[in-house]
């Protein structure tokens, strides 16, 4: 328990993680907002039919919080600790302190996953709340068990983000992939239409947790979803734990 505050106390006192923590919890209300008005008139046209994903489908964009928090928890490791000494990181004292290399992966792991959840239980909170401020009872409220897919969606999303930085021992290349896979241009939904195994690729299969009116290429029930996802972050952090063990500080 005292290395898992000790590392809280590390990841919260981050300026990086405080950027992952205002933008996952400000961005899906935000969004929800200002689309507002569009839904409004979507709902009164008949446009937009199947309200049962509203509220829930901004929470993706929110996703940038736990990819960022994901990915700093391990690069502020390996980032230098001064200009004066160039070549020290944080790891090296972080490794004096504690030389045991899978007790401080496991308390980086359970400061991380604390985070991202109380994280997640917020801020989809706020977005559903303030989709029935919004929109009132027509907008039915998600059942608690989408709810809990979001948020293991949100905790499992940042364990992706850290594994893949503990692989690579850089910040900056999984963010950006990451990133880009989820707002500019998704690679994993582009390739659902080459092949249905796509569909089992993390991101994919992780929001079939709590999406019900997507179309995906194949039929998957939200408890196999979370296991296909969960069982793609296992395999990346026992990669990135094996590396973290064998290599040099």
């Amino acid at each position: 328990m005292n290395l898992v505050r000790a590392e809280l106390r590390k990841l919260l006192g981050l300026p990086t993680a405080w950027i992952g923590l205002l933008l996952g919890t400000l961005l899906a209300p935000a969004i929800t907002l200002l689309n507002a008005p569009y839904v409004r008139r979507s709902i009164a046209s008949g446009t937009l039919t199947d309200l049962s994903d509203l509220g829930l489908q901004n929470l993706g964009v929110g996703l940038l919080g736990p990819m960022i928090l994901g990915v700093v928890v391990v690069s502020g490791e390996y980032t230098s600790t001064g200009e004066n000494v160039p070549g020290a990181r944080q790891l090296t004292a972080t490794l004096t302190a504690v030389p045991a290399r899978i007790s401080l992966l496991a308390a980086k792991t359970t400061a991380l996953v604390l985070v991202v959840a109380v994280q997640a239980a917020v801020t989809t909170a706020a977005a559903l709340t303030l989709v029935q401020v919004l929109h009132g009872a027509q907008v039915p409220v998600p059942a608690p068990a989408r709810i809990v897919g979001v948020v293991l969606y949100w905790v499992l999303t940042a364990l992706l983000a850290y594994a893949i930085a503990l692989i690579t021992r850089n910040g900056i290349v999984p963010l950006a992939l990451l990133i880009l896979n989820s707002t500019v241009v998704s690679v994993s939904f582009l390739l659902t239409k080459v092949t249905d195994l796509a569909a089992y690729l993390p991101d994919i299969a992780g929001a079939r947790m709590f999406i019900r009116a997507a179309d995906f290429p194949v039929e998957m029930a939200p408890v196999t979803a979370g296991l296909v996802m969960t069982a793609w972050v296992a395999a990346l952090l026992a990669a990135g734990a094996v590396l973290f063990h064998r290599r040099d500080a």
